[in-house]
């Protein structure tokens, strides 16, 4: 089946060599304006995949990212961002790329040609009917994903995808297809531009809503974070001042006890403090 490849059209812009400086920019800048507008009119389809997830995790269900190159690297800085962010086990949302780890900074020939690595490697974290495994491939036509969810099709999981073309094998192979048409790129093709953008649009709001609706955030603040570094330290400190109305000795002196911002506020309004 063929379709309409968007991502893979030309440029509205030619000559790109010739443009200063400030002309580059400014029409970088302006193609990416229309990024945000194309990622509002699939919100439905993101909401659809969103339900599904939390009710799945609810069960004791994960969320898996699985893809290749630029599409692979978003979905594991999204997943690697969960535990410190959330307090969240790192085997909860889970980030898989084609090639393995070493493809995260350096390409691997032919790895997103697969047909049979993606099942594989979902495997090694005996991915099950509880999980849902979301496919991310901006042209929607990468083998190593597409065959991947075939098998969770198979295999009674459950099955997303985030393509920037409509139409594509991807999303025809996904239960629940989040197809973002963002046009062409300002340079022809390189769909690590507005494609990846929307693309990482998207995940920020999928894990953000999620964790959202598993109780991981109260009012608006990251109250399980890990406290892993100088700065985490003094937004949770500033998180118990302003939610208990304490000082800032107080407040410093309840996380170190307690080492987490929900548990200081628990234990700070039961009287254990």
């Amino acid at each position: 089946m063929s379709f309409n490849k968007i991502t893979e059209q030309a440029s509205k812009y030619n000559h790109l060599e010739k443009m200063t400086v400030n002309q580059l920019l400014t029409n970088i800048n302006a193609e990416d304006k229309t990024i945000s507008l194309a990622v509002e009119k699939v919100i439905p389809s993101i909401e659809k995949l969103v339900v599904q997830i939390v009710e799945r995790m609810k069960n004791g269900g994960r969320l898996f990212y699985v893809g290749a190159g630029t599409s692979g690297r978003l979905g594991i800085l999204d997943a690697s961002e969960c535990p410190p962010t959330f307090g969240v086990p790192h085997n909860l949302v889970i980030g898989i790329i084609a090639g393995g780890d070493t493809a995260i900074r350096k390409a691997v020939e032919f790895a997103e040609d697969s047909t049979t690595q993606c099942w594989e490697d979902l495997r090694k974290f005996e991915v099950n009917a509880t999980d849902t495994v979301i496919g991310i491939a901006a042209s929607g036509t990468t083998p190593y994903v597409i065959n991947g969810l075939q098998k969770c099709n198979e295999n009674n999981i459950l099955t997303g995808c985030i393509t920037c073309n409509e139409g594509s094998p991807l999303a025809l192979v996904s239960k629940l297809p989040i197809e973002v048409v963002v046009g062409p790129e300002f340079v022809t093709g390189s769909s690590r531009m507005k494609a990846g953008t929307a693309q990482k649009l998207i995940l920020n709001m999928i894990s953000t809503s999620v964790m959202i609706q598993l109780g991981k955030v109260k009012g608006n603040k990251m109250v399980d974070m890990q406290l892993s570094n100088n700065k985490l330290v003094d937004r949770g400190t500033k998180m118990l001042m302003e939610e208990l109305n304490i000082s800032e000795e107080k407040a410093a002196a309840l996380l170190l006890k307690h080492k987490n911002v929900r548990s200081a506020i628990l234990n700070y309004t039961n009287g254990n403090r």
